[in-house]
């Protein structure tokens, strides 16, 4: 990459259960030099993660005080904890000519579009909303009043995206296999220098 050049900005946002982890995980392997966000938040840590690398851990008061001070690209509240995306991380990346991968929901990424109008939007979706049913049961993890809700969410997520969101970008997971090539393929296209 060349000195002086801004690196750009990747917001990957999907319902739950259209394959967004499994494909940002490929991403990581395959598609050297991209940064991957680290979001705030004010949930307490779990075993194994480390402040800094999986999450800034923050106190709800130093939350606040950013939010006040203006210190997130975009930030809500989900499960009683805050999560925000600090604007100076994303900034010190950018700014260094490098890369950053954002996982932001869709009502996020049209606040993040406010602060940062220039980022490339990539929407996974399902086939549909029976694979999407079928996915979210094959995992096993959620019981029947979950994926009620995330299927529920699902619906709105999607409709909001098409109707309101700004994605340049839309791959269908119909076959995951595909879906990871089209996603390595855009973003190395979009990132040669």
């Amino acid at each position: 990459m060349k000195a002086g050049k801004t690196g750009k900005i990747f917001v990957f946002s999907a319902p739950s259960g259209a394959g967004k982890t499994t494909i940002l995980d490929h991403l990581r392997v395959t598609v050297p030099n991209l940064v991957y966000s680290i979001s705030a938040t004010t949930r307490r840590p779990r075993a194994g993660e480390i402040d800094g690398r999986h999450y800034f851990f923050l106190s709800v008061e130093e939350f606040k005080g950013r939010i006040e001070a203006g210190d997130f690209a975009e930030w809500a509240v989900v499960h009683n904890n805050y999560y925000g995306t600090p604007r100076s991380f994303i900034d010190q990346v950018i700014q260094s000519g490098r890369h950053i991968v954002m996982d932001i929901d869709v009502f996020g990424k049209k606040q993040f579009d406010k602060v940062y109008p220039d980022a490339i939007g990539v929407l996974i979706l399902p086939p549909g909303m029976e694979e999407l049913e079928k996915r979210l049961r094959n995992r096993s993890s959620d019981d029947e009043e979950t994926i009620s809700i995330r299927l529920k969410n699902a619906v709105t997520e999607i409709e909001f995206a098409r109707s309101q969101g700004k994605y340049e970008y839309t791959i269908v997971n119909d076959d995951l296999e595909r879906a990871k090539r089209e996603t390595e393929e855009l973003i190395r296209s979009l990132t040669v220098a």
